[in-house]
């Protein structure tokens, strides 16, 4: 966040949101107020008198903390259209009402992950020429981080959505990945332009004719975590299932690393430097360490977060919220999708 800003960057967090709520996103957005040192406000959302109890347990005196009532709450297993339709009142509807209405720069959220993606896209509507908001997700490598777009907002894509997700993908991946020129690849059964279904295809060529996204071609599943490309473009489908995977590694590695130790028979010195060093690996896979990602293409900043989020993540989520709004992420990425879509490359 830029400490230039004029005020702090007011974010509205859906504070009854997440498995652990209100008391665990209370407690996550004291931490991020505090760690902010006066560059960033929060609307917390959500029963009044349960966030008052929660903020009891925290000294917030002298914080920029405000309580904006929402008497109803979308549970995590209810279908979402019928949640929206039927709790107008809900903590997500109003606090993307309050961002909405420009009482908060962002809405960030660690609720039902279908209700807020239907609720931004709604309320907040789409950026001009967006066809499809679509969501990126943190892939950790050996040279650092990748994003991939989209990890389940679009289960069935043509190669027009697949394109404005590499430019969309792009534009996070700056402020993401701290990179001015990041690369892009289109995830293939093969690295070669005639592989893949017809739409990857089709894709291939769109994307090799766009002269200014530093798109370096196909690659495959295998290569991504030995960062192929900085962005990798798939449909929501193919994304979900990565996510899902990479996810599993932080509790699968530990397990299979303590079965291969009692095998081997190692002493407790040795055993105890391999679980520390094992430690370090699965948390890169961890996703609290990134608490949560953009909707993407959507008229606004709204982050959402994982339902089992912590304090510390619920912290992570807020903060990386406000980053996103100093970096003007929004404008650059409706700047990226105005830009006249290049003629396809003859096959």
């Amino acid at each position: 966040m830029s400490s230039e800003s004029a005020r702090p960057i007011r974010v509205a967090l859906d504070a009854m949101g997440g498995d652990h709520a209100p008391g665990v996103t209370v407690e996550g957005a004291v931490r991020a107020v505090r760690e902010a040192d006066g560059r960033l406000a929060v609307l917390l959302v959500g029963r009044e008198a349960d966030l008052r109890d929660a903020l009891a347990a925290h000294d917030v005196s002298g914080l920029p903390i405000e309580v904006l009532h929402a008497p109803e709450v979308i549970g995590m297993d209810e279908s979402p259209s019928s949640a929206l339709k039927g709790k107008p009142q809900s903590s997500i509807h109003v606090g993307l009402g309050a961002h909405k209405a420009g009482h908060a720069d962002a809405f960030a959220s660690a609720g039902n992950t279908g209700a807020v993606m239907a609720g931004a896209t709604f309320l907040l509507g789409r950026l001009p020429g967006v066809l499809r908001p679509a969501l990126p997700g943190y892939f950790p490598t050996v040279d650092g981080m990748c994003i991939c777009v989209d990890v389940g907002a679009n289960v069935d894509v043509r190669s027009d959505l697949l394109v404005q997700f590499a430019k969309m993908g792009r534009v996070f991946a700056q402020t993401a990945l701290h990179s001015e020129n990041p690369s892009v690849a289109l995830v293939n059964v093969g690295e070669e332009p005639g592989k893949g279904t017809e739409v990857v295809k089709e894709t291939y060529q769109k994307l090799s004719s766009e002269d200014d996204l530093h798109f370096i071609g196909n690659i495959e599943g295998r290569d991504i975590f030995h960062h192929g490309a900085d962005v990798v473009v798939c449909d929501g489908f193919v994304g979900n299932v990565m996510l899902k995977l990479g996810e599993s590694f932080s509790t699968i590695l530990p397990h299979l690393f303590g079965q291969e130790i009692q095998k081997q028979g190692l002493g407790p010195e040795i055993a105890a430097g391999v679980k520390q060093v094992l430690r370090g690996v699965a948390g890169t896979f961890d996703y609290e360490n990134y608490g949560g990602v953009p909707l993407l293409g959507v008229d606004g900043t709204a982050i959402i977060g994982h339902g089992g989020s912590s304090a510390r993540a619920i912290a992570r989520m807020v903060t990386h919220a406000a980053e996103l709004v100093s970096d003007g992420v929004t404008d650059r990425v409706a700047e990226a999708i105005a830009r006249p879509p290049a003629d396809p490359v003859s096959a």
